[in-house]
């Protein structure tokens, strides 16, 4: 039976000490999302569904080299980055995600979406295994939201199929939404309540009883660094501390699937760590969390990201996988004490792309930086130079998404191409 959502209930240690504002004026992200709420949902059904406003080749340099030594050829074959739904990350393989797979949390299939003219997503693939944390990361108006809106069920895809806890998101019960907690890029909360009202009024809603309700709203408000402004109206904190608030709504029932859209935009980066150890103890204890993200270098953070650029996935994979896919190996960074041709390490064992852009300092592409680094460095010393600084160099992902995404565009170009040469063909 599901709980009783009305934010005031038979109180457990006597009556509520905190006045509840009238549930039947919730604020924006409280209220229905979208005219698939049918007459028997409850607010808690409402409070969860709610949705926020919103290539070059295998030589390619990394950010900071100068032109690649020619020619050098890759020590072996590895593959390039592939276009959405067929990453090496075997559950968004294109053709192998499986809406009823009861592993997913999250499944996507061939989505897209569509505004009138304008594709804003385009053939999506998307897996998101239990006990996860995967990052959605790109730039404003890629299309994080968009995604993040059809998992909601305040969007249905134009194309394809998404799943959500097994479920098609417009087909949610209340069951299914009081499993979700979602924070919303924009904030819609009640600004005439304090911080510690909004958490309490948003627990009761999930039918959270007094003595339950009062120990996780210390425990989220205390999480986000809020616990001593719990006695400060929303309207008068600032937007960092709003979204913080936010935040804390979203978890203080304790879901199984969690959804953050831009959860540190406007956050010091102190605060931003406190917050990502949280998020990282829950996925700890099983929780399924995804993160859409402006700050390409929390993906370091997530389990897994998913680049996304013009409606497109355009690489999907652990953080340390997305840096070899960006350079085709490992990177070693070398100095050495006086003029030496780096150009003599060709034909090297595991030795790829090499890049010289001083005359004693060099980077090199290897498949294992830890085996490769004292092969090459005896190889350098042989020659009779010595070197002075030997190191792995790590891509910032900066670095990574602007090469990822230097490499899509042609692909992109093409396809726009070929599909525009279809379109003419069959008009004609």
């Amino acid at each position: 039976m599901a709980p009783d959502p009305r934010p005031i209930e038979p109180s457990e240690s006597g009556p509520h000490p905190e006045a509840a504002p009238d549930p039947d004026a919730p604020p924006t992200h409280l209220a229905a999302a979208s005219d698939t709420a049918t007459s028997d949902t409850a607010p808690t059904e409402a409070a969860a569904s709610a949705a926020a406003t919103e290539s070059t080749s295998a030589g390619t340099s990394v950010p900071g080299f100068s032109d690649p030594v020619e020619p050098v050829a890759a020590a072996d074959d590895r593959d390039p980055i592939r276009p959405a739904g067929s990453h090496r990350a075997d559950p968004n393989s294109r053709g192998e995600i499986r809406l009823d797979d009861p592993n997913l949390v999250v499944a996507m299939r061939n989505v897209s979406r569509r505004f009138e003219d304008r594709l804003v997503l385009r053939d999506v693939d998307l897996a998101v295994p239990r006990g996860t944390i995967l990052g959605i990361i790109g730039p404003s108006g890629a299309g994080k939201t968009t995604t993040i809106r059809m998992l909601t069920g305040a969007l249905v895809p134009t194309a394809g199929e998404v799943s959500v806890l097994g479920r098609t998101p417009r087909m949610f019960r209340r069951s299914d939404r009081e499993r979700i907690g979602y924070m919303p890029q924009s904030f819609a909360l009640y600004e005439d309540l304090t911080a510690g009202e909004n958490v309490d009024f948003v627990a009761s809603l999930f039918g959270m009883l007094w003595r339950r309700r009062r120990r996780r709203v210390q425990e989220v408000l205390k999480v986000v660094g809020l616990w001593d402004a719990r006695g400060r109206q929303a309207g008068r904190l600032s937007g960092g501390m709003q979204r913080r608030l936010e935040l804390a709504c979203a978890l203080v029932h304790e879901p199984d699937l969690i959804i953050l859209d831009e959860p540190t935009a406007g956050i010091d980066p102190l605060l931003r760590g406190t917050i990502w150890d949280e998020l990282h103890r829950l996925r700890d204890i099983g929780k399924t969390l995804l993160v859409t993200t402006q700050h390409v270098g929390e993906a370091d953070e997530c389990d897994a990201v998913a680049m996304i650029v013009g409606g497109e996935i355009i690489a999907l994979a652990p953080p340390d996988e997305l840096r070899r896919m960006a350079t085709h190996g490992d990177v070693l960074d070398i100095e050495t004490a006086e003029l030496f041709d780096s150009s003599t390490l060709v034909g090297l064992t595991s030795v790829g792309e090499i890049t010289q852009d001083g005359p004693r300092h060099f980077r090199v592409v290897v498949d294992n930086a830890g085996s490769a680094l004292p092969v090459v460095v005896e190889k350098i010393t042989d020659s009779g130079v010595e070197v002075t600084s030997a190191r792995e160099y790590r891509l910032s992902f900066d670095e990574i998404f602007a090469i990822l995404v230097a490499r899509h565009e042609p692909d992109r170009t093409a396809t726009d191409a070929a599909a525009s040469a279809e379109q003419r063909e069959a008009a004609a």
